[in-house]
């Protein structure tokens, strides 16, 4: 599942961004010195070193804005989860905290201040600190800042998520669909959060969103059949009129599905499952025994399409 949002950002995005601030311009040739020898070793993945060489640069010159967000991150991919409770390493995580702050205060630019503030929030989150109540006003921050950004809501509902807040969880997700109604994640996101909290209605009607606002694209019908076909699978307190629909709605999903794209074998893979199901709740054999043959031919067209696409014929 897409999910487009700031947690979890590694220091590949800091690496990919020191390039536009490695030949800038600051006070003193010692300074520069430092920073150019500690974005080296950051680069080459040398943290411990590059954070000694980001700190004699801010020593030579605190106005050196850009250093704070590569100490603090040099430090927070020094702090290993696994050894969490460990006095030297619980302080890498409270060094990374404190400059991270410091990049939000002192930097200008709001992309960079945006990027302290999302590892900030990060560093606050359950692998690191586990403190949602720190990270939530920083969350809250990014949204201010950029009310279109949804990667900043689904990082608040994640925390709230994770704080058992799950009525606000839900209500940062609703606001992510209003700052963006068209776009997938927003739903994607939502029908992840209903099926984990049990509602399957919700979670259907979510994904029947992504599908109208993406109607030829075919993923988007067969992740509809494939929760159908879950659904039956799994839940056995359904009613068998229940059932049954479920099903028909399943195969008229998937239908669509291999209308857009006839070559699509994950949904005629789903189609085959789908009519076996249908077969089980039929009450006349004769129709259940077509419904198998049906779904035989399915799966093996679904054989033979998944084999041409791993030869590279096909799409």
């Amino acid at each position: 599942m897409a999910r487009r949002t700031w947690l979890g950002q590694t220091a590949l995005i800091a690496t990919l961004a020191i390039a536009s601030v490695a030949c800038g311009s600051f006070g003193g040739l010692k300074a520069k010195k430092h920073f150019k020898d500690a974005n080296g070793l950051y680069t080459q993945g040398e943290y411990r070193k590059a954070a000694a060489e980001y700190e004699e640069a801010l020593k030579a010159d605190p106005q050196l804005t850009a250093a704070y967000f590569y100490l603090a991150n040099s430090y927070d991919n020094l702090y290993k989860v696994a050894r969490k409770g460990e006095a030297e390493n619980d302080a890498f995580l409270e060094k990374a905290v404190k400059n991270y702050k410091l990049a939000s205060e002192k930097q200008t630019d709001p992309k960079e201040k945006a990027l302290s503030l999302k590892f900030l929030a990060a560093a606050y989150g359950a692998d690191k600190l586990n403190d949602p109540s720190q990270a939530e006003p920083v969350v809250k921050q990014l949204i201010e800042m950029d009310p279109k950004d949804t990667g900043s809501y689904f990082g608040l509902a994640k925390l709230y998520e994770d704080a058992g807040r799950f009525e606000e969880a839900e209500g940062a997700l609703l606001k992510a669909k209003d700052a963006a109604p068209n776009e997938k994640d927003v739903y994607l996101q939502l029908a992840a959060f209903y099926a984990k909290r049990g509602d399957f209605e919700k979670a259907i009607a979510a994904h029947e969103q992504r599908a109208a606002i993406e109607p030829n694209n075919p993923e988007a019908y067969w992740t509809l059949a494939a929760f159908f076909e879950e659904k039956v699978r799994k839940d056995y307190r359904l009613a068998p009129q229940v059932k049954r629909d479920y099903i028909l709605k399943g195969i008229t999903y998937v239908d669509k599905a291999i209308q857009i794209k006839p070559d699509f074998f994950e949904a005629i893979t789903y189609k085959n499952l789908l009519l076996r199901q249908q077969a089980l709740v039929e009450k006349d054999p004769k129709r259940a025994a077509e419904l198998v043959k049906e779904a035989d031919a399915l799966r093996d067209r679904a054989i033979e399409l998944r084999d041409l696409k791993a030869k590279g014929v096909g799409a």
